[in-house]
């Protein structure tokens, strides 16, 4: 038999334990949080350094205190945390096969909340050529390595990517007694805050080689090198280093929505959403880095009380399910756009405006947004970039036809 529950959340990191305890506030009795690790709290517990919280609490602390204190406010709530519990299957009758030491049960649940986060690219999906030491990692993989086992790692370190999640594994190598000897990204600058490579350079003296590519890594038991690749020159140089991070080239955590037959927007690769954070199967939501990654801790806290407020409001029900949607597309050079569907009742999407990123860098682009030959929409932005999202306006919403084609994000035309 079933296990019955009113709410189950699907992650227990910033954007799930945030939706759980905005249910409780809600009047949701029942909230069950399901987290696959041994400890809550996400990414951020593996974070030591400062910048956390600001948009969520108001306040900056520690990734590890951050996470702590969702922890602890989601027990004290009255939510119901269990750790080491793996969802591993998600049927069409909308159960749960949980995998947990309390051994293998079915779970039901009123509505059901996904945030599961995002993860980087592993070296075997980016396709670099090379030997297989000991020495190539992620930045998950390192923090886990330094701030969950104390590892300590000596040597010359060369960090892959220069988003802010780069910047954080500078900080993180320099704490366990590495030489980062250099960071590396394709584009023509970083995509973290402007003064983030310059303030390195400063205090460590880490250069930032721009239109860089890793072409292949050397080493038998351990790296020993590297072969670097100037893009625009085509010079090939050759790196000493014992370490390399792959940083940043993130893919949702989507394996769970796949299960449970969620579509998938082919631009972000996460669940398709409307503004609501509801996804294309009845009951189900999504919040947080699942929907595309990846955004800072406290916005992906945001986006999980925003589908908790909706997921209230239909375990409140009756309250049908949209049946029909129309998909919210961009155009090149703009990469994503989240929420990316909009459904009879458009509704306010997290933090009141969409996400919006692009593949270049942009400065105050205009914006237009159009259904079919109709402008619905026209917004001059600040900046688009990779790596960093810009807020565009939800005032276009109302207007779309919800029987008509798919609405288009791109620039304007001269």
């Amino acid at each position: 038999m079933s296990e019955r529950r009113e709410a189950v959340v699907v992650g227990a990191g910033p954007a799930g334990l945030a939706c759980a305890l905005e249910l409780r506030r809600l009047g949701v009795d029942d909230v069950l949080v399901l987290e696959r690790e041994a400890r809550a709290g996400g990414t951020p517990r593996h974070c030591s350094h400062q910048g956390f919280g600001a948009r969520d609490q108001h306040r900056l602390m520690s990734g590890p205190r951050y996470a702590e204190r969702y922890a602890r406010t989601a027990l004290e709530a009255g939510c119901e945390l269990e750790r080491e519990a793996t969802v591993t299957g998600f049927d069409e009758d909308a159960e749960l096969q949980v995998t947990s030491p309390r051994g293998r049960r079915s779970l039901r649940a009123g509505a059901v909340v996904l945030a599961t986060g995002c993860r980087e690219r592993p070296r075997s999906a980016r396709l670099i050529p090379g030997a297989r030491p000991w020495g190539v990692m992620n930045t998950g993989t390192l923090q886990q390595l330094v701030h969950g086992h104390g590892r300590r790692l000596p040597g010359r370190a060369l960090i892959v990517g220069a988003e802010h999640v780069s910047f954080s594994a500078l900080l993180t190598l320099r704490q366990a007694g590495a030489e980062v000897v250099g960071m590396i990204t394709e584009l023509p600058r970083q995509q973290s805050l402007p003064l983030a490579a310059p303030a390195v350079r400063a205090r460590f003296g880490t250069p930032l080689w721009t239109r860089t590519a890793l072409r292949c890594i050397h080493g038998r038991t351990t790296v020993e090198r590297v072969e670097l690749e100037h893009l625009d020159t085509g010079a090939v140089r050759s790196l000493q280093c014992g370490i390399v991070v792959l940083s940043a080239d993130w893919i949702p955590d989507h394996e769970l929505a796949v299960l449970g037959g969620l579509e998938l927007d082919p631009a972000t690769r996460g669940p398709r959403v409307d503004a609501s954070l509801r996804t294309t199967r009845a009951g189900v939501f999504a919040a947080g880095n699942l929907l595309a990654g990846a955004e800072p801790a406290d916005v992906a806290a945001l986006s999980g009380r925003h589908a908790a407020r909706a997921a209230a409001g239909w375990l409140a029900g009756p309250r049908g399910w949209p049946s029909s949607t129309v998909p919210v597309v961009t155009r090149p050079p703009l990469g994503w756009v989240s929420p990316n569907m909009l459904s009879g009742d458009p509704g306010t999407p997290p933090r009141g405006r969409f996400a919006l990123r692009a593949d270049a860098f942009l400065r105050a682009p205009t914006v237009e947004v159009t259904q079919g030959r109709r402008l619905l929409w026209r917004e001059r932005l600040r900046r688009l970039q990779p790596g960093r999202s810009t807020g565009l306006s939800a005032g276009w919403t109302a207007a779309v036809d919800p029987a008509g084609s798919p609405v288009e994000i791109g620039l304007a035309s001269v």
